[in-house]
């Protein structure tokens, strides 16, 4: 077998757990939306709402805890577990500095909220359903912090299994809460936010679990805080963060602006932005596999191997982006009917899911790339070029074609895929020159 097959075989044996782990992780907001909107257009408004404005905080925080990625991957990949042990407990820590902050951010984005001009109708929908949800933000932190590591050391099968197991606790959730089954009082789409809490308090349990039956030592060191580390887990984590902060606040942005427009444009945009973060999620899984085997090869001293890594991930995600592609352009009407039977809901999701088709193979080439990157330990750059691409581009000229040039919705994404396709072909070309350089950082 050769060295490049053999890579192949690798990266998907990690890639098709991670990917299914993400598409679990959709599966929980998908299932969502399909609830409440048997409830009303209002309602998938409200979802879309409060689930913009809670992740734009909480996966920034989660992002602070990328930096486990790479410390313990090339720790992994050196042999040394006790280093891979002394960052767990670290990003713990740090995991428990940010609960407070997150869920204090999310108390006091809620009379912010009413100043925006936003539908008065989903208004009334989306604060008990973020107050609901932002008690899903201590489990949902830890959780992070866990699953970081066990990916980094290889270990991903328990993580898919828990994702998996986690969507049947929500869709009994949601059964419960939204339509007030079992003698639950009919709480709506605030029901949806109960549900994801209690899914998420079970991942972090199921983590627990996973780790103190495969790794007790990985929980046995010390656990007074090692504070170069958290720093050095900041230093790593906090570009990172920026990059996905940049990125959320992009669509929670995007979001806000058109619901100042009807609630079906709203109901529209929220089942498009979930199609597409859905397809996102099968690159997303490959570009964590990107940065476990780039960061094992680097701590192995293996500047060709980090490199083959690299780019089996970035043609992994490619593909699958250009599958994606097809099926939005050939499926849109039969794919939006899988969310709501409203015409008018379906009418507004099908133009948004046309654009969406054109971007896919760049998401895919930039969130790979970012993987890559991260794993030999570069984190900065994918963040700078976030940041060109959406808020110095992408979103201005979004605005530009969606309010002044009367395109609506459909404005504001051509905005946001145009700033998407120059990320990605940038974040490629970044990656082809590490690449090229690895056996000199090695040295």
């Amino acid at each position: 077998m050769t060295k490049r097959e053999s890579e192949l075989r690798a990266m998907f044996a990690l890639a098709a757990p991670l990917v299914l782990s993400e598409l679990g992780w959709m599966a929980m907001g998908i299932v969502d939306t399909m609830f409440v909107g048997r409830v009303s257009a209002e309602a998938i408004g409200a979802v879309s709402l409060g689930t913009s404005t809670f992740y734009a905080i909480a996966i920034f925080a989660g992002g602070l805890l990328l930096g486990l990625d790479t410390l313990v991957a090339q720790a992994f990949g050196a042999r040394d577990l006790e280093d891979c042990h002394r960052s767990l407990v670290n990003g713990l820590w740090l995991a428990l500095l940010l609960i407070p902050c997150v869920m204090a951010a999310v108390w006091a984005g809620l009379p912010i909220m009413a100043m925006w001009g936003i539908n008065p109708a989903v208004l009334k929908d989306a604060e008990p359903y973020i107050r609901a949800l932002n008690w899903s933000a201590p489990p949902l932190l830890l959780y992070f912090a866990l699953r970081r590591y066990l990916q980094a050391i290889g270990v991903v099968r328990p993580i898919m299994i828990t994702l998996l197991v986690a969507n049947l606790v929500n869709v009994a959730g949601n059964w419960i809460f939204v339509f007030g089954n079992l003698g639950a009082p009919r709480l709506g789409a605030a029901g949806s936010g109960w549900s994801t809490c209690v899914s998420r308090v079970y991942m972090l349990a199921a983590l627990v679990f996973v780790i103190w039956r495969r790794d007790r030592k990985a929980l046995a060191v010390s656990w007074k805080p090692d504070f170069p580390r958290i720093r050095r887990l900041l230093a790593l984590g906090l570009p990172s963060a920026g990059q996905i902060g940049l990125e959320t606040a992009v669509f929670a942005t995007v979001t806000v602006l058109i619901g100042k427009l009807s609630a079906s444009v709203l109901a529209g945009h929220q089942i498009a932005l979930t199609i597409v973060s859905t397809t996102f999620m099968v690159p997303l899984g490959v570009s964590s596999a990107a940065a476990v085997r780039v960061g094992h090869a680097i701590g192995g001293r293996d500047p060709q191997g980090a490199a083959r890594s690299g780019w089996t991930a970035l043609a992994f995600g490619a593909g699958a982006m250009s599958i994606a592609a097809l099926a939005l352009l050939a499926f849109p009407g039969t794919i939006a009917r899988f969310f709501t039977p409203d015409k008018a809901i379906i009418a507004a999701a099908l133009p948004l899911l046309r654009v969406a088709a054109f971007f896919q193979l760049f998401d895919g080439l930039q969130v790979t790339a970012t993987g890559a990157l991260r794993g030999a330990g570069d984190t900065r750059t994918p963040m700078l070029c976030h940041f060109a691409g959406y808020w110095v581009i992408g979103l201005p000229l979004g605005a530009l074609l969606g309010f002044r040039a009367s395109m609506g919705a459909v404005g504001l994404w051509i905005g946001l895929s145009t700033g998407l396709i120059l990320i990605g072909t940038i974040l490629f070309w970044f990656w082809r020159r590490t690449a090229r350089n690895l056996a000199r950082m090695l040295q």
